[in-house]
């Protein structure tokens, strides 16, 4: 696994004797941070953005001694007043030192081609680069928080990412009402697209037949009897997802069984219409019938074809 979308344990199962209860969100400047704390509010989360880091440990004291009257999501980044990354951290470590609650640090963060196009787009100044080009702003930042972003329980690169996105993989990570167990989430690709940075897991299957070149099937979808009858069909299908299930079988329970909250697997061929989206369909039948929660997403369905 890469380390665009790294996981932990998910934050509502908290350490034994510990309340669940903070969240710290930070990250690189426009990668996301407001939008993560926006969606975290809908979640359920107290959202709170560059509180003084003084003020945190009064802020997160549980008004009784069990627990907090519901999670807060703190915004904290090199504009919050008095921040610094090594007080940032000695911070965290008091806290969780002194506290009965569970604080992680969440880093939100972006690649630097999408960062500088969304500062042009936005026409924004980068907030370290006010009499300099943003690219310089951004690499000063890169530079300063890079520590922070080891010490991160989990980072979220939301580099290409579509409406929505953020807020899915913030549901996985840390839903305060769900299932406490692992979420799987499968979804079908192009290649053409490019690989979803979030994947955990990543299958090609342009090896299998493809529908594309059957004009009868290239209009539709891997969704599509017609074309799921087709991709079967294939020699090597069936000998090819028994192997698939096969493998995923015992490593399902063993990353439940390591704290895993939240597992990315995506299926890509050439267009992301065919054959990742009818494997990605049966995949997810499968999860659900070993009692997994799954969710299933197309995301280039309607880009393009086989």
């Amino acid at each position: 696994m890469t380390d665009d979308a790294i996981s932990i344990p998910a934050f509502r199962e908290a350490a034994p004797g510990r309340v669940l209860g903070v969240l710290l969100v930070t990250g690189m400047s426009g990668a996301g941070k407001t939008s993560a704390l926006k969606a975290l509010e809908d979640m359920g989360y107290e959202a709170i953005d560059n509180v003084p880091l003084t003020l945190l440990g009064a802020l997160v004291k549980p008004p009784q001694k069990d627990s907090l009257q519901r999670p807060i999501a703190i915004g904290v980044d090199f504009r919050t007043r008095g921040f610094a990354i090594d007080t940032f951290i000695s911070e965290l470590d008091r806290m969780l030192k002194e506290s009965s609650l569970e604080a992680k640090v969440l880093f939100i963060d972006c690649d630097d081609d999408e960062l500088r196009r969304r500062y042009a787009e936005t026409r924004h100044r980068h907030p370290l680069a006010q009499d300099r080009p943003v690219s310089d702003g951004i690499a000063h930042e890169r530079a300063l928080v890079s520590p922070l972003r080891e010490r991160a329980d989990v980072v979220i690169d939301t580099t290409g990412f579509g409406p929505g996105e953020l807020k899915r993989i913030l549901n996985g990570h840390f839903d305060i009402a769900g299932d406490f167990g692992l979420n799987v989430f499968v979804t079908s690709f192009s290649y053409r697209q490019g690989l979803p940075r979030e994947a955990d897991l990543v299958f090609d299957v342009r090896f299998l037949a493809n529908p594309h070149y059957d004009p009868a099937l290239k209009d539709l979808s891997g969704k599509d009897d017609a074309v799921g009858a087709f991709i079967a069909g294939d020699a090597g299908f069936k000998n090819f997802f028994d192997n698939l299930t096969a493998f995923l079988s015992p490593l399902l329970p063993r990353y439940a069984a390591e704290g895993k909250s939240y597992l990315t697997i995506a299926l890509g061929c050439t267009g992301g219409r065919h054959r990742s989206v009818y494997v990605a369909e049966k995949l997810a039948r499968w999860i659900e019938q070993e009692e997994r929660q799954v969710h299933l997403l197309h995301r280039d369905l309607n880009k393009g074809t086989d």
